[in-house]
């Protein structure tokens, strides 16, 4: 970041390869859309640019990023509120990558249909928690600090999403495996 900020290129494009892609899988799980986390993605890498200078390392940068990325698609949500945009269909977006890894073959299974469908229907913060754990494999402190939030805040977030998931699944197909 101390490279970027005195305006070396060659370490930001650096920077960019090493982050874009868990960037990119994070804002497509939290918009459904590839087309809105390319967006944001590359809405991300530009305020990190912008703010390199007022970087400091305290703490992860993964959290520093992810947080960014976070305030960003809330924005996004709260604009797409405003206009009234339908409703995520997680059955209509693509992968955001051209190689499936262990969780997007799950994803293409029924089981992980149904798993997809109950999280886009969490609450914002609580997906956004659940999703920076289990498929980022984020600390509770790391996404507190990603989140803005205390650590004891981010443990019920995800104690609510889990509740959520299992809530939604059981009623949706009666079965509590």
């Amino acid at each position: 970041m101390q490279r970027i900020a005195t305006g070396e290129e060659a370490a930001f494009r650096l920077l960019v390869e090493r982050w874009e892609g868990p960037v990119m899988s994070f804002l497509w799980r939290m918009t459904g859309s590839r087309e809105e986390a390319e967006d944001l993605t590359q809405d991300t890498f530009v305020k990190v640019h912008a703010n390199a200078s007022r970087y400091t390392p305290q703490g992860r940068f993964q959290s520093w990023l992810f947080r960014i990325s976070g305030n960003l698609v809330r924005s996004w949500a709260r604009r797409r509120k405003i206009v009234g945009w339908i409703r995520y269909d997680p059955e209509m977006h693509e992968r955001p990558t051209a190689q499936p890894g262990p969780d997007d073959l799950l994803a293409e299974s029924e089981t992980g249909k149904r798993v997809r469908t109950a999280l886009a229907e969490l609450p914002e913060r609580q997906r956004q928690a659940l999703i920076m754990r289990k498929y980022h494999e984020m600390s509770q402190r790391e996404i507190a600090e990603a989140m803005g939030a205390s650590e004891g805040a981010v443990e019920s977030l995800l104690i609510r999403a889990l509740a959520g998931l299992r809530k939604r699944l059981v009623s949706e197909t009666g079965d509590e495996r």
